[in-house]
């Protein structure tokens, strides 16, 4: 309860001992899940399941926020993101070298059609 100041009193003339000082903590922005990411990550690039793994740790990242554990939320998030810049990697490495494989099975495909109109086969 608060207690009215004394009548011809103002807070200048009370003692500092009576007064309480609070200290407001930095409000610090929440920390990301990835959910999204993860999610379409496990959908469409799930080399090694690491989609389903980094969807696995965005979740328990998204429960950690949800129940107040920065620093676990933080964690989880943390390994959710690795797993996914992993699999985008992966999936970019496989996509370049099927790429690679086709051309250089065409262009042996053409070669050997253009050497064998050559020799009249």
């Amino acid at each position: 309860p608060y207690d009215m100041l004394p009548e011809g009193m103002n807070m200048d003339e009370m003692p500092q001992s009576t007064c309480t000082t609070v200290q407001v903590e930095e409000e610090r922005p929440p920390p990301r899940d990835h959910l999204v990411w993860s999610f379409c990550t496990a959908l469409y690039g799930n080399i090694f399941c690491l989609g389903l793994l980094a969807f696995f740790f965005s979740v328990k990242s998204r429960d950690r926020k949800v129940l107040g554990d920065h620093s676990g939320a933080l964690s989880y998030g943390s390994t959710a993101k690795c797993l996914n810049i992993t699999a985008l990697v992966l999936n970019i490495i496989v996509i370049v070298i099927v790429i690679l494989i086709v051309v250089l099975v065409v262009k042996a495909y053409q070669y050997q059609y253009h050497t064998s109109l050559l020799h009249g086969h």
